[in-house]
């Protein structure tokens, strides 16, 4: 991904200067904490509208092209895999060369093109199938793009919020777009009764989307300033050269200089870190290292992923048995994703006033979910999507804020590209063991239940080590 035009003048907006002055040294954000939260929340929102309006019809878009339940839940659960899995590589790119934005643009960008263009699968025959499952693919990868970018940006900012709150926030803005979504194409299907035009509209939000990212990357070129003060630190060491257009990248790197080893600062696509002294003893299959205590975390929140029947699974089974009107299933998503927005912002406040026990909700509500949402009653499948998206809401806001608190600035963007590596398998399977398992209801329910006594095990050994991690001095990690 290309500069944006004017990232020279980015610099003077930050440091709160006016356009064309050069920006004094050790100057502060243009922008408060909070604002930068609430915009990246903004930002969420809306491609969110696109993305979870087109999310919730996807199963009932490829049942109509001639999928069957086991075709859904492995396209679905590989989408989920991709969307979290390829974050293995995202993450750890976006830590080495610092481009944070450029990262998070680029992935909201795929998201905001490939959810439109779902509406032509229709129209191109025995290759609709195909297209669909394609452009679904394309989306997650997309997701896997931005992801640990976005979060990190996010973490840096909300450190100076508190992060339970600042991600709780911004969830709660996240998942008002996942509700706002389904109901935009609840209201489209119902003035068209067809699908495609409830997957064209959505290129409005996604547009919109990517130009309020750009506008916030332009006043916030670097959101290492709302970092703890210890941090801050070496913000001051760092003057902006309004000469060099790359200069907030550079700063970037440079800022992260008593967080990170010496060997990932240098760029090795810059003259400037040509002649760095670690650059030519550098391993590339070194990484940073990360606390046992995160691989527990990821284990645990992996193992009750499992269990957590996606959305494609529950509109294939509402369409397939005719619980509901077609129209209605987006609503159920919308409800959903309304819990999942409730579920964030009062988990987040709970982990910042008592901890991270609070995590071990998690795998009780995950085992209510199979045996409910393939039930043939559409009040018991309303309350399992209920709880579904309660899940997870908790997962993608609290969990990651207690990712950054375990895991050191610098190498959070990789934390979450191994964190969702280990998510990404777990949906694969869970996707797979759910349309497997369609028809025998029973089998699927005992084996979520094995899976979430596991994952109960592994939170409780995750908190132990953590509190064991912050009483000893740091040493060697894994």
């Amino acid at each position: 991904m290309m500069s944006t035009p004017g990232s020279t003048d980015n610099a003077g907006a930050a440091a709160g200067a006016a356009p064309g002055a050069e920006p004094a040294a050790g100057a502060g954000p243009a922008w408060s904490a909070w604002r930068v939260v609430v915009n990246l929340g903004i930002v969420s929102l809306v491609i969110d509208l696109a993305s979870k309006g087109g999310h919730s019809l996807t199963g009932a878009l490829l049942g109509q092209l001639g999928a069957s339940a086991l075709i859904v839940g492995v396209v679905t659960g590989l989408g989920e895999a991709v969307a979290l899995a390829l974050r293995l590589v995202s993450g750890p790119w976006s830590d080495k060369s610092g481009r944070y934005w450029r990262f998070a643009i680029a992935g909201y960008a795929l998201t905001a093109v490939c959810i439109p263009l779902l509406a032509v699968t229709p129209f191109v025959g025995g290759a609709g199938l195909l297209l669909a499952s394609a452009l679904i693919l394309g989306d997650r990868t997309g997701k896997a793009i931005r992801s640990p970018a976005k979060t990190v940006l996010l973490a840096n900012a909300a450190s100076a919020v508190g992060r339970g709150r600042g991600f709780g926030v911004h969830k709660l803005l996240d998942q008002l777009g996942s509700l706002l979504g389904p109901l935009l194409a609840w209201a489209v299907i119902t003035v068209t009764t067809v699908l495609w035009p409830a997957f064209a509209v959505l290129a409005i939000p996604g547009a919109a989307g990517l130009g309020i990212l750009l506008w916030t990357r332009r006043r916030v070129p670097d959101t290492n300033v709302y970092e703890s003060n210890e941090s801050n630190e070496s913000n001051e060491s760092v003057a902006p050269n309004p000469d060099r257009p790359d200069w907030p990248d550079r700063a970037n790197r440079a800022n992260r200089a008593n967080r990170a080893n010496p060997e990932d600062l240098a760029d090795p696509d810059d003259p400037d870190d040509a002649g760095h002294p670690d650059q030519a003893h550098r391993d590339p299959a070194a990484g940073p290292r990360l606390p046992l205590s995160f691989y527990l975390l990821a284990a645990a929140v992996g193992v009750s992923t499992v269990g957590l029947v996606g959305f494609g699974v529950i509109s294939f089974h509402l369409t397939d048995v005719a619980i509901v009107p077609l129209a209605t299933v987006p609503l159920i998503y919308a409800a959903a994703m309304g819990a999942a927005a409730l579920a964030a912002l009062v988990s987040g406040y709970a982990y910042d006033a008592a901890g991270a026990r609070v995590l071990l909700v998690l795998p009780l509500l995950v085992v209510l979910v199979p045996g409910l949402t393939l039930s043939v009653q559409a009040g018991a499948v309303l309350a399992g999507a209920l709880i579904w998206g309660a899940a997870t809401g908790i997962q993608e806001s609290t969990v990651q804020a207690l990712i950054a608190d375990l895991v050191p600035n610098g190498h959070r963007g990789t934390a979450y590209g191994v964190f969702a590596a280990f998510a990404g398998a777990s949906a694969l399977i869970g996707g797979v063991l759910a349309g497997a398992l369609y028809d025998q209801v029973p089998w699927l329910v005992m084996i979520v239940g094995i899976l979430q006594t596991c994952a109960l095990v592994l939170f409780l050994l995750t908190f132990r080590l953590q509190n064991r991690e912050r009483r000893q001095p740091a040493g060697p990690q894994v």
